[in-house]
């Protein structure tokens, strides 16, 4: 077992301590590390006072020393002359439990340091820096407490760096573009890197993997990163309504800025410091919203087959969302999502909104049968409101939505902000509408609105084109899930659509921030996409392990899964609430094996996509009870599977397995394997 360590020391430490070598001989430096002694953390100010801050890992720097602080609008910037002090940093450890997720029990153990920055002249401002120091990761935050010389702080520009020492490879997606997050995932070196939304996660050349994000995104602007030079990136605050990308009255406290290490891909999957980051629930008992799967009135609009506005191909009429009601109540679904049920939709709606109603149907849709029908079936309606982008028009109805939805017993809401980066309109200081950035701070505040109103009113909500995901729905249950990446549709009809590596890259990257409504399940391979579906059957199947939400779609057409009851068995069969998760193997953008342990039985499912390669890998069963006996349900790719080839070639068999087996995984080009392990009995002796 590594000791603890945690000093304030001088001159002899810095001595030791070659990552702040270049230091001023008298500045102190505060260093911290993590309770097994994995990371470790130094904090301390440069010759001109300016802080900054370095990462080790084993006595290995990870983070070279980076800066910290602030551009003001409205007053000196926040930067150098500071003097640095600390408290004796102090432990944590305790386990709390998830409502539903993909982990029940979550443990919270970290080393925290607080670190006190104060202008040695002038109008002697206070800033603190609070450290939190997992095995596994890092998380810090600054705290501007109540002062007089510091009340309303605008905030232009926030100084924050994350220099990566050692030269590697880094996964990201361009940030400040027009399609805000819907972007496929670049591969470069490190150096190559442009400005990349977060996460933005990199593989060193000695196999160190590092993700960097943000938790606990509340009140502020969302964070991207600008490479300055070499492996140094820069925090890039989404822009405001004003010259401030921050607008704040002390005292308060910023998100954490997030460092995820671990020497596995996998690993980086299964901390959950993103969560822990967050604070506890504040809604209390929120059962009223239960897991599940859900088909709808949707993926036929992205085929050009129904339409959402008025019409002759109008697809949210009575008598279709009554054929999917009778559809999941044979099948066991729990949810109907139904895609423009609402005046609105007629005309030009992208990036304007201004028509929509959300309490007012077309007239070929009865809500009030449809409500009671679908009650009469025990079936949910899954509510939907996009709002173009409008969010200054859908606060003006939020109330009376969600109060319709609570009569008709709807406990979740698919909303949706479709319109370009920048188009997006909000409030403005004078009360009049102004456009804003998707993950500006005005739209952090219309997130949070949304949020407690559905809360209110016992709505779960589940954010399409979205203000990034933190990790707040450890604090709000009822954000369930997001979009916020390249979802299924652009299969549909992207030009071009998600290629094989598209969803291993998403492992590793997006979906380290939180769920995704990725809307996997189809088995039409041909689309308006020039490649179709790019994936196997198999892999299809797969995607409902190894991508997590608390709410999964089968998203196809419904004639689809009548005409193949074998392989839609297993959409039906899989859970969507889990108890444990291990990721047994991975790599970013390659392939990954996901195992889940159901959280209501002793079932575990197994998925493993890879990209366009085939691939033979292997899965160890230890991850099942000792001395229990299981029937593995397999559905895998067929001889001849091949995403540019025969898709639908898909064997579906059934072995006894046990703890002790090892599994040879065979996955085709774009392929996948999905398993389900059923308990049977003890093990023989």
């Amino acid at each position: 077992m590594l000791t603890r360590r945690f000093l304030i020391t001088t001159t002899a430490l810095m001595a030791a301590a070659p990552a702040m070598a270049h230091a001023q001989a008298a500045a102190p430096l505060v260093t911290a590390s993590s309770p097994d002694g994995v990371l470790s953390v130094q904090v301390g100010v440069n010759g001109e006072g300016r802080p900054e801050y370095s990462v080790t890992r084993l006595g290995r720097p990870v983070i070279a020393p980076s800066r910290l602080g602030f551009i003001l609008t409205d007053g000196p910037k926040l930067e150098r002359n500071f003097t640095v002090s600390a408290d004796a940093p102090t432990q944590h450890d305790d386990t709390w439990e998830q409502p539903w997720g993909e982990q029940r029990f979550i443990r919270n153990r970290y080393t925290q340091l607080r670190v006190h920055l104060t202008e040695r002249n002038g109008l002697q401002r206070r800033l603190d820096v609070v450290f939190r120091i997992y095995d596994d990761g890092i998380g810090f935050r600054y705290e501007f407490p109540e002062q007089p010389g510091l009340t309303t702080v605008r905030i232009g520009d926030e100084l924050t760096e994350f220099a990566v020492v050692e030269p590697g490879t880094a996964w990201w997606i361009p940030a400040f573009e027009w399609n805000r997050e819907e972007y496929l995932y670049n591969r470069t070196r490190i150096d190559g890197v442009g400005v990349a939304q977060t996460p933005l996660t990199v593989r060193t050349d000695n196999g160190l993997h590092v993700s960097l994000h943000e938790a606990a995104c509340v009140d502020y602007a969302g964070m991207n990163l600008r490479r300055v030079e070499g492996g140094r990136f820069k925090a890039a605050l989404t822009p405001g309504l004003t010259n401030a990308a921050v607008e704040r009255t002390a005292p308060f406290a910023t998100p954490w800025r997030t460092l995820q290490i671990a020497d596995r891909a996998g690993d980086l999957v299964e901390s959950h410091l993103i969560l822990n980051l967050n604070e506890a629930n504040v809604l209390g008992d929120v059962s009223w919203f239960k897991p599940m799967k859900y088909i709808g009135i949707w993926w036929e609009m992205h085929l050009e087959l129904k339409s959402w506005n008025a019409g002759p191909k109008h697809g949210a009429t009575t008598e279709n969302a009554i054929k999917h009601i009778d559809f999941a109540a044979e099948h066991g679904f729990g949810g109907v999502l139904i895609e423009g049920w609402n005046v609105g939709w007629d005309g030009d709606w992208f990036g304007t909104g201004w028509d929509y109603s959300f309490t007012q149907a077309y007239p070929d849709f009865d809500i009030e049968r449809v409500a009671a029908y679908a009650r009469q079936k025990g079936v949910e309606i899954i509510g939907h409101h996009e709002t173009g982008g409008n969010a200054y028009h859908y606060d003006k109805q939020l109330d009376p939505a969600f109060a319709q939805m609570q009569r008709f017993g709807w406990h979740s809401v698919k909303t949706g902000y479709v319109a370009d980066a920048g188009g997006a309109r909000v409030a403005g200081p004078d009360g009049q509408p102004r456009l804003a950035w998707h993950e500006s701070q005005p739209m952090a505040q219309h997130h949070m609105r949304v949020v407690e109103t559905a809360a209110k009113y016992q709505v779960a909500v589940n954010a399409h084109e979205p203000f990034k995901d933190t990790g707040l729905r450890r604090t709000y249950p009822n954000m369930i899930s997001r979009e916020g990446a390249r979802g299924m549709e652009f299969s549909a009809w992207g030009q071009p659509g998600n290629p094989p590596e598209h969803e291993a890259n998403l492992v590793f990257t997006r979906l380290l921030a939180g769920p995704m409504d990725y809307t996997p399940g189809i088995f039409g391979m041909q689309t308006r996409s020039p490649d179709g579906i790019a994936t196997t059957w198999a892999k299809q199947l797969a995607l409902y392990v190894v991508i997590y939400s608390p709410i999964q779609m089968a998203a196809d057409l419904l004639e689809n899964y009548e005409a193949n009851p074998a392989p839609f068995q297993f959409i039906k069969d899989v859970p969507v609430d889990w108890a444990e998760t291990r990721v047994l193997d991975g790599e970013i953008g390659d392939y990954v094996v996901t195992a889940r342990k159901d959280r209501n039985s002793d079932i575990w499912c197994l998925g493993a996509v890879t990209d366009e390669e085939p691939r033979v890998l292997s899965a160890h069963l230890g991850f099942l009870d000792a001395g229990r006996r299981y029937r593995a349900e397999i559905y895998r790719d067929g001889p001849e599977a091949d995403w540019q080839g025969k898709r639908e070639d898909i064997v579906i068999e059934q072995r006894e397995v046990t703890a002790a087996d090892t599994l040879a995984l065979r996955l085709a080009p774009g392929g996948g394997q999905a398993i389900r392990f059923v308990p049977i009995g003890r093990a023989r002796r």
